[in-house]
């Protein structure tokens, strides 16, 4: 099977500059370490639904819960906070450093309105859990079906066999 990819020139631009400044490093020997240099992370999240509310899901692992903040504007959720930097080992020190710090912050615009005066947060095991309640008005609302007086009980035919 074939796969297609839309062709992006700048893309591709920034491919050549990364090439370029790795040749540039291993010509002057100045190696590159990404991981010293802190930067703002994204924040992957679960958002799932049911008729009364959104839940979110953010793994944060050795953060409190004083390490985060949480706000609610104009239908858009926000968290922010900061992975430190392990300042015990000198950065020198490291062969391998793939944990992140930095700054991060998520935002997420709800599709529809919510009560945010209502909205829970749980912090348990590193796992921040959000309960964001639908606006009453937007709920699925159950409509029982009228039948004119009939109770909607069938009736039961029965056959006889002629022998």
């Amino acid at each position: 099977m074939t796969t297609m990819i839309r062709w992006n020139p700048v893309r591709e631009m920034m491919n050549l500059r990364e090439e370029i400044d790795h040749l540039f490093e291993e010509a002057f020997n100045f190696p590159r370490l990404r991981w010293q240099v802190p930067v703002t992370l994204g924040l992957p999240l679960d958002l799932a639904e049911d008729d009364n509310q959104f839940i979110v899901k953010v793994s944060v692992p050795g953060l409190t819960p004083d390490d985060l903040d949480i706000t609610f504007s104009d239908n858009v959720l926000t968290i922010r906070g900061e992975f430190k930097e392990d300042e015990g080992i000198p950065a020198e020190r490291y062969h391998l450093r793939e944990r992140r710090y930095g700054t991060f912050a998520r935002s997420v615009t709800l599709p529809v309105p919510v009560k945010s005066d209502e909205i829970e947060a749980v912090y348990e095991n590193g796992v921040l859990t959000l309960y964001v309640p639908k606006a009453e008005e937007v709920r699925p609302k159950h409509i029982p079906i009228k039948t004119n007086g009939h109770t909607g009980s069938r009736k039961v035919i029965e056959g006889k066999t002629v022998s």
